[in-house]
């Protein structure tokens, strides 16, 4: 039985389907308005394997991860560069999905944006107003009253008088509460606007997960989660106005990762030691990070330092020495060694320990190696069965050994650069500057094999 860490409550509870069999996950996604960081990076690395895991486990797993493409950081960035709105949400979406694809985060089931689901918006914000949980302020904005929601505060466990009380009130502020939030935001001159029953404005950040939610898995689901950042107060609102709108449950499990330090400091700009993850993949090979982003448990907070990174990647080659001998056999001991792969992960996804069970299965098989290589061969391949849950071991053991020996992170960078501009080229039917690309890499002794829209390659 799979048990989870509900932050409502925080107690470990065991996972009871609504749906016998099936799970509906939501999680907040990114606002794209920047490169992803190193905490995204964390948070959605652990989702995949969060869902990579509950899938293996047989669950049918709808897995939604939206996207957040209007919101004022969108529209101040888009003010700074001078460029319009959507180009840079676009842009910023393709340089995400870059990203996650080199870290081997498999894409959501669905992946809604708030601009393509005003209706939904809308709607939900009309059953909070007739039902006396939402009003319109004096600027014309429609503004959620908190105070009518049933256990306001219970997820975070916050203390709403001291809120009340420490809360900024600006002036010509139109909120009966300090903490109602906004639902609708009148639009300024020259921001992204849409048609409203309350006029032209654009959505609060809060109503948004809640309608596409809603919209897709229902309104009573089975697992939420996010960085722990986002408990309050995104979180709480989101259930204030969800069981507001609904009248019933919202979440049954409210998942939420740890922060990430460096040098054991809290990550910001204004420290310089701001890191997006494109930095730390410039710097270190793709399935390196992955493993580092697993080496602590989910909910736990995860130190970054360049020796921490370096311990993972010499910890990962050693996994993937022993990978090498894998046949694809069965080994006797393949539902042993499951089982205690089943414990670690069934307990609240601990990768740590999972890891754990991978290293000593990787000392069996390197103790097989010279007297039984069959039976070390068919460990192997259950070593390597087991990482895949955790998505590693995307590269053949071989190949990821050459690239760490011959290939430093900056040559690595620049090969997948290319590759994925010739994958673009080819998109497009530039079929002559694809070509020339694949020259420019085979003179760097890198030789390419295309299958449909997937390359992969390797060293001449």
């Amino acid at each position: 039985m799979v048990l989870l860490t509900n932050t409502l409550g925080g107690q470990k509870e065991p996972l009871k389907p609504i749906k016998a069999g099936k799970l509906g996950v939501y999680v907040c996604g990114v606002t794209v308005y920047d490169l992803c960081h190193l905490g995204h990076a964390r948070t959605f690395v652990a989702f995949d394997m969060i869902v990579r895991y509950l899938r293996f486990r047989g669950y049918d797993v709808t897995f939604v991860r939206n996207i957040t493409d209007i919101d004022d950081k969108i529209i101040q960035r888009a003010r700074e560069t001078g460029e319009n709105w959507k180009k840079l949400t676009e842009r910023m979406v393709y340089e995400m999905h870059r990203d996650f694809k080199r870290l081997a985060i498999l894409p959501p089931d669905i992946e809604p944006r708030p601009t393509e689901h005003i209706p939904q918006i809308i709607a939900m914000i009309e059953r909070l107003l007739n039902r006396k949980h939402a009003y319109i302020a004096n600027n014309g904005d429609v503004m959620f009253a908190t105070a009518s929601a049933k256990d306001y505060g219970k997820l975070s466990g916050q203390n709403l008088t001291k809120l009340r009380a420490g809360a900024r009130i600006e002036v010509n502020e139109s909120k009966r509460d300090p903490l109602d939030f906004v639902l609708w935001k009148q639009a300024k001159p020259d921001e992204p606007a849409w048609t409203s029953p309350w006029g032209e404005g654009r959505p609060g950040w809060h109503i948004e997960c809640s309608a596409m939610n809603t919209h897709y898995l229902g309104t009573h689901f089975d697992i939420h989660g996010g960085g722990s950042d986002l408990i309050f107060p995104h979180h709480e609102n989101e259930i204030a106005q969800s069981v507001s709108a609904n009248n019933g449950p919202y979440v049954n499990y409210w998942l939420h990762t740890g922060m990430v330090t460096v040098n054991k400091e809290k990550m910001s700009k204004s420290l310089n030691n701001f890191f997006t993850l494109r930095d730390v993949l410039s710097r270190f090979d793709a399935q390196s990070v992955r493993f580092f982003l697993l080496t602590a448990h989910y909910r736990k907070p995860l130190n970054y330092s360049e020796e921490n990174i370096n311990q993972a990647r010499n910890a990962l080659t050693r996994l993937y020495t022993a990978c090498q001998f894998a046949d694809g056999s069965v080994s006797e001991y393949h539902e042993i060694w499951l089982s205690r792969f089943h414990e670690a992960m069934d307990d609240d996804f601990n990768t740590p320990q999972a890891l754990a069970v991978l290293f000593e299965l990787a000392r069996e098989i390197n103790r097989f190696s010279g007297i039984h290589h069959a039976q070390a061969a068919a460990l192997a391949t259950t070593l390597k069965y087991l990482g895949n849950v955790l998505g590693l071991f995307e590269q053949a053991a071989d190949m990821f050994l050459k690239n760490r020996d011959e290939i430093d992170a900056t040559d690595l960078h620049i090969i997948e650069e290319i590759i994925n501009q010739r994958s673009e080229a080819r998109r497009n039917g530039e079929w002559i500057r694809a070509d020339q690309l694949r020259d420019d890499l085979s003179k760097r002794g890198i030789e390419l094999e295309d299958a449909g829209e997937i390359t992969s390659w390797r060293i001449r």
